[in-house]
């Protein structure tokens, strides 16, 4: 948790990044639950690039994490999920050639390793930053809807609007993170 005792400005600045961070997650999340829905039915093609999109996007997103954390010992761990969201992306790409059902496949893949690392990043920063409950909880779900994307992958209807929900509750899970780093930026600001 953030108080003036134990806080550094590092840590401060880290916490207001990783805020602003997390707000600009969840508007692309919401953004592409919303085009997802527009296009799933009535353009195959863009659905299709908006599944490539999706782990692109946590290139990028994992990108500015890095970024932010620069001053808070080892990001190993984010240069992990980097790669392995830069491999999805392109497997994705592959998969969806072949069938909707292979690409949901490796989207599952994606959800519990990347899952796996958001859960184990917010059990690190719980203490050094505070407000990272959401993400663990997000993380922990990641895992458990990558094993259903694998899971349902080949039932009839299973397709990429299944998807919208993991984006739903991902930004849910980013607009908690960001209000709850607010709070904890307020106590800093308040001890």
């Amino acid at each position: 948790m953030l108080t003036t005792k134990e806080t550094t400005s590092p840590q401060i600045t880290t916490a207001r990044a990783l805020r602003s961070l997390y707000i600009t997650r969840t508007i692309f999340s919401v953004t592409w639950l919303l085009l997802v829905i527009a296009f799933v039915k009535t353009s195959p093609l863009i659905a299709t690039v908006l599944l490539i999109i999706y782990p692109a996007w946590d290139v990028i997103g994992t990108y500015f994490d890095i970024k932010a954390n620069k001053n808070n010992g080892p990001v190993t761990t984010q240069y992990v999920n980097a790669v392995i969201s830069i491999i999805t992306t392109v497997a994705v790409a592959i998969a969806v050639s072949n069938s909707v059902a292979d690409a949901l496949v490796v989207f599952g893949a994606w959800a519990i390793l990347t899952g796996a690392i958001q859960l184990v990043l917010g059990l690190r920063r719980r203490k050094l930053l505070g407000g990272q409950w959401p993400m663990i909880i997000s993380g922990g779900q990641s895992v458990i809807a990558g094993v259903s994307f694998i899971a349902m992958a080949h039932s009839p209807n299973m397709g990429i609007i299944n998807l919208a929900g993991y984006a739903g509750f991902g930004a849910f899970y980013y607009l908690l993170a960001v209000i709850s780093l607010s709070k904890s930026l307020r106590k800093s600001a308040v001890n």
